[in-house]
């Protein structure tokens, strides 16, 4: 019984000290500015799926989950703080619908692609592993529109409905393509 013990607190030491390290990488990856067209891009979505693709949604949500808490008791792990502001008031800013959104694409691209990868492994045809690409962008695919939804739906109170996809979709379409076939061809060689 004592064994059983250990291993569950072991396993849940690992959990944590991974969604630690998650949240860090969430954090890093909103800081760091890569010059693109029209706007300059940051990995964080990228980084928020990968972490569902690599940690399966319990812990994925667990890891964006912890991120959001850092956020909002004011660590300034955001993308704009602390020049915008920091803890509650940035998160329930004008942001606050795509940050919302990191959860539920964390779920999707956590929950979907081990079914998707277990799949992969009895195609041997070219057409199926043709499919199999295509059934992964998709994936990702919803899980960047999931973050974008939530996103604009809650930019909409600040901007209006007229200006939300002016301000908060087209400048960041090229990127997110960018982003999301970068995670299409990296799935063909991670493992679950």
């Amino acid at each position: 019984m004592e064994l059983i013990k250990n291993i569950s607190s072991s396993q849940i030491l690992k959990k944590i000290f991974l969604a630690i390290i998650g949240s860090i990488l969430i954090a890093i990856s909103s800081k760091i500015k890569i010059p693109f067209y029209p706007v300059p891009m940051t990995m964080q979505t990228f980084v928020v799926v990968l972490i569902g693709i690599l940690y399966g949604w319990k812990l994925g949500v667990f890891t964006v989950s912890l991120y959001l808490f850092q956020g909002a008791i004011g660590l300034p792990v955001f993308a704009g703080t602390p020049e915008q502001g920091i803890g509650l008031a940035y998160l329930t800013g004008p942001t606050m619908g795509y940050l919302m959104g990191f959860l539920l694409a964390v779920s999707i691209s956590g929950y979907f692609f081990p079914l998707i990868k277990t799949s992969e492994q009895k195609v041997e045809s070219w057409f199926g592993k043709l499919i199999i690409f295509i059934k992964f962008f998709i994936l990702f695919v919803v899980s960047m529109l999931s973050i974008y939804i939530l996103g604009i739906i809650w930019l909409s109170n600040f901007v209006g409905w007229e200006k939300v996809l002016i301000l908060g979709v087209y400048p960041f379409l090229l990127a997110e393509t960018f982003k999301i076939t970068i995670l299409t061809i990296l799935a063909k060689f991670l493992k679950i």
